[in-house]
């Protein structure tokens, strides 16, 4: 939706206490603490919806899917990491409605499909996955946010052929990102960051963890293209949003990281660990057969949610 502009002396001021309410929020490596005003096209892109008297939409990609590791989470249907972080991202745009009475709408973009083929995961269980969240949005009448995949934009076409689509329009040549990498600082730490998590996710592997090594670098290229077509086709589909990341983001880049919940390690995600409830009764992820020293399992609904510390 085209946004049209009315007089507003207010807008700025405006957007710039919206985005202070995800400061508080912001994911990561940087160490100082920053204004607004450092986040240009953000605050630019805020402000526009402001002066159109319009909700702020904003676009989330991620929530793929569970980690395929068990010893990192507890199955491949959401559990309470995902129940607590998208309650968070709902409360987040009510708050935003104290400020700003139109409020804010988040798309959570699902985007499993795009590499699940490279990470090792059955498109069965990325399914299972987006539906749970779209059932759990539901239930926790969590009415601000809504869940996008590739079923919305290529319907039921098979999964490879809707990967096959999605990289020979929008991904980048693999020449060029690896030359990207080897000459920007952000794009080498998310380049061995999903190495990690690629090596961390295989289970099973029976070669020597060299060889392993090796063929994750090669996949994180792969993952690398996926995420940047998946973002060029959400962009597309969603022209006008600010753009949210679950990865780290330096101060002032286009994409706007969010911390969905604590934990020690900011590249930590809920689909990549277990949710641990701690004595004082607050939150943090980390890998389940961690999470299993510190607490015993609960569930709910007949199937495991998360850990309590005992």
């Amino acid at each position: 939706m085209p946004l049209t502009t009315t007089p507003d002396t207010l807008p700025t001021s405006t957007g710039a206490a919206i985005l202070n309410l995800l400061l508080p929020h912001h994911r990561t490596t940087d160490r100082a603490h920053a204004s607004a005003e450092a986040f240009p096209q953000q605050l630019g892109q805020i402000t526009e919806f402001v002066r159109a008297g319009a909700p702020i939409a904003f676009t989330l990609p991620g929530f793929p899917c569970k980690s395929p590791n068990p010893a990192k989470v507890l199955g491949h249907l959401p559990d309470m990491g995902e129940r607590l972080s998208l309650t968070f991202l709902n409360t987040l745009c009510t708050e935003i409605e104290r400020v700003y009475p139109p409020g804010a709408r988040m798309t959570i973009c699902s985007d499993g499909h795009i590499f699940g083929d490279l990470i090792g995961v059955p498109d069965g269980h990325i399914d299972a996955y987006a539906d749970e969240l779209r059932l759990l949005i539901g239930q926790l009448d969590l009415s601000r946010l809504s869940v996008f995949d590739l079923r919305d934009v290529l319907g039921d076409l098979p999964h490879d052929a809707k990967r096959a689509h999605v990289h020979g329009r929008y991904a980048p040549p693999l020449d060029a990102l690896r030359t990207e990498i080897r000459a920007d600082d952000h794009a080498l730490a998310l380049y061995r960051g999903i190495t990690r998590f690629l090596v961390e996710d295989t289970a099973d592997h029976r070669g020597t963890r060299s060889a392993l090594q090796r063929a994750c670098r090669q996949r994180a290229y792969g993952v690398i293209q996926r995420s940047r077509a998946w973002g060029d086709l959400i962009a597309d589909h969603h022209p006008h949003a600010v753009r949210l990341s679950i990865h780290p983001q330096p101060v002032g880049a286009p994409k706007f990281g969010i911390r969905l919940l604590d934990a020690p390690d900011a590249w930590t995600t809920p689909w990549h660990s277990a949710a641990l409830r701690r004595t004082d009764g607050t939150w943090t992820l980390m890998p389940r057969d961690k999470a299993a020293q510190w607490g015993r399992v609960i569930e709910s609904d007949g199937r495991p949610s998360h850990f309590e510390q005992v």
